[in-house]
């Protein structure tokens, strides 16, 4: 089994990686930053007893029910229903849609902030910042499968997008328990950012490397 040292968590789409929400004409949307912190993280999740997670995201322990969605703060309440209020009248507007999205995302509506970010992916389907926020709710509502084909997605229309390469190898490691397959889409995170970094402050190569030698070590031991 591998182990990793640090907590990883999966990455929303903003980068090492912040969140930040801002006003631009009249439509809310997510600001993107650069690369692999959110302060917005996905629950914990152990594998080998390592804790992971994905980012604009959220994992959870195996075999722990999802967590139920908590209260709204007022202030969110509000926007929710501002913007179901917008997308109602104005269907096509892409950035309510998306903004729709990321306040469901907030208060852990992980079906809808699909069907939002769904939406939006019809009216724009190469936001790969989309693609990636809604592959970590994918991940919460416990379908990593579809968590990994939106990843591809945010990769296949933008091959330089490292959050999604980042959160695709965490998907792979914990919930697939595919070791190989997390391996590669690191080495090819590595190929687009050489000095990718993920949140622990350890570089994804130096991830690479442990889990190779913790192969040969268990090869080894057979």
């Amino acid at each position: 089994m591998i182990t990793l040292n640090p907590s990883m968590k999966l990455l929303r789409h903003g980068g090492l990686m912040a969140k930040n929400t801002k006003q631009i004409e009249g439509q809310y949307v997510r600001k993107e930053t650069f690369y692999l912190i959110s302060l917005l993280a996905l629950a914990v999740g152990f594998f080998g007893g390592v804790m992971f997670g994905v980012f604009k995201s959220d994992s959870r322990i195996p075999d722990q029910p999802p967590p139920t969605v908590g209260p709204a703060t007022s202030d969110l309440s509000n926007m929710i229903a501002t913007l179901e209020k917008e997308v109602a009248s104005s269907p096509n507007n892409v950035n309510a849609w998306i903004a729709l999205g990321n306040n469901y995302f907030d208060t852990n509506q992980y079906e809808k902030s699909i069907h939002a970010y769904r939406r939006a992916l019809e009216l724009q389907p190469e936001n790969a910042n989309v693609w990636t926020d809604m592959g970590v709710m994918y991940r919460r509502s416990g379908n990593p499968q579809e968590a990994i084909r939106a990843f591809d997605q945010a990769i296949e229309v933008d091959p330089k997008h490292e959050v999604s390469r980042f959160n695709k190898g965490i998907v792979l490691l914990h919930d697939l328990r595919d070791e190989q397959g997390a391996i590669r889409a690191w080495e090819d995170l590595m190929k687009v950012n050489p000095f990718a970094m993920a949140p622990n402050g350890q570089s994804v190569d130096q991830m690479v490397t442990q889990m190779k030698k913790q192969q040969k070590q268990q090869v080894g031991d057979k």
